[in-house]
């Protein structure tokens, strides 16, 4: 606790304090006291939808996109760090963390389908302006959101997320194997699913950093995808990475029209998706703020401090910006 209530003072220290709101002119609390977290939950679509919530309303918005087989969890560090500054909402996705599961015989499990819950939980809470930080899984869903609703997004976090084929190296021939031929491939991905080897790999990766890995981290992961019914969800949801794939051309023409501004903090030794990835942002964003750090890819269980700084510095350089809304375009999301 400590750790944390001293990066939250390191933070102020460095003067990075954003000025202004985009919801109200009222003050918000300084960067040097963390705000309380609030865990709460709110019915979305029929579904409970847990979330955790810390910062004064009337901050900027930072909406924090979970990846695989993460939760908003994940995002402790930064709300440990950053609540003082900005207004921190993480959602859980449905079959995922605290949010309800409901089998999949009932609900479709597709990206579309968990983007469209999420669209109408922003909706539950009030949240039409924000910041979106995408992490693995968050790119599929922040991206379907961002397409859907350009005018909402004040910029852009990409944390090994991925939205081009530079992201996909070899690892990836065995996904594909599965995408045209789920019957003959499911068993293997079952097994990898509830294997408490695999949940430690996705953490370490190639990191030389092992040591600064809390082991209840993957302990808790394999502990969750065991639960009974979870493997049927998670496989549901890799069959159907496949429309994410589909739809690079399209993200891809959103962020070269919108051009939102961009801040790319990118693990290099993340074992899941390639670090050509990180530059290939540029293509369609030439301006966008790269970072390849000395973390896997989840970067917040190692360099927490790193990261919060390196966002804290894109807000306060975005709260002074004058941007205008992003031009409406074609969605390539279509609700089912």
């Amino acid at each position: 606790m400590l750790r944390l209530i001293f990066g939250a003072f390191a933070a102020a220290s460095l003067g990075l304090l954003i000025s202004g709101s985009a919801h109200a002119a009222k003050p918000f609390p300084s960067p040097s006291a963390p705000a309380p977290v609030f865990y709460r939950s709110v019915k979305v679509d029929g579904l409970d939808i847990f979330y955790r919530e810390a910062g004064a309303a009337n901050a900027p918005t930072l909406l924090l996109l979970h990846g695989f087989p993460s939760s908003s969890r994940m995002f402790e560090p930064l709300l440990a760090r950053l609540s003082g500054q900005f207004h921190l909402l993480a959602p859980d996705y449905p079959g995922f963390g605290h949010s309800d599961a409901p089998d999949p015989q009932a609900f479709a499990y597709t990206f579309d389908h968990i983007a469209e819950v999420m669209q109408h939980f922003t909706e539950a809470v009030g949240s039409s302006r924000y910041v979106l930080y995408m992490q693995d899984y968050g790119g599929p869903v922040g991206f379907r959101l961002a397409v859907s609703h350009p005018e909402r997004v004040q910029g852009i976090i990409i944390q090994n997320a991925v939205a081009h084929d530079d992201g996909l190296g070899p690892r990836w021939n065995r996904m594909r194997e599965f995408w045209a031929d789920r019957a003959a491939n499911e068993a293997g991905f079952r097994q990898s699913l509830t294997s408490l080897a695999g949940a430690q790999r996705r953490h370490l990766g190639a990191s030389p950093n092992a040591a600064n890995y809390d082991p209840d981290l993957w302990a808790d992961e394999f502990a969750f995808l065991n639960k009974s019914g979870e493997s049927d969800i998670q496989i549901d949801l890799f069959f159907d990475y496949q429309t994410n794939v589909a739809s690079y051309s399209a993200w891809q023409a959103w962020l070269r029209q919108a051009k939102p501004p961009t801040l790319v903090v990118w693990g290099r030794y993340d074992q899941s998706f390639e670090a050509a990835e990180a530059q290939a942002y540029k293509r369609e964003i030439p301006d966008a703020d790269v970072h390849l750090i000395d973390a896997g890819h989840f970067a917040l269980d190692e360099k927490p401090d790193e990261v919060a700084a390196l966002i804290a510095t894109f807000m306060s350089k975005l709260s002074k910006s004058k941007r205008p809304r992003s031009t409406p375009m074609k969605s390539a999301y279509t609700p089912r």
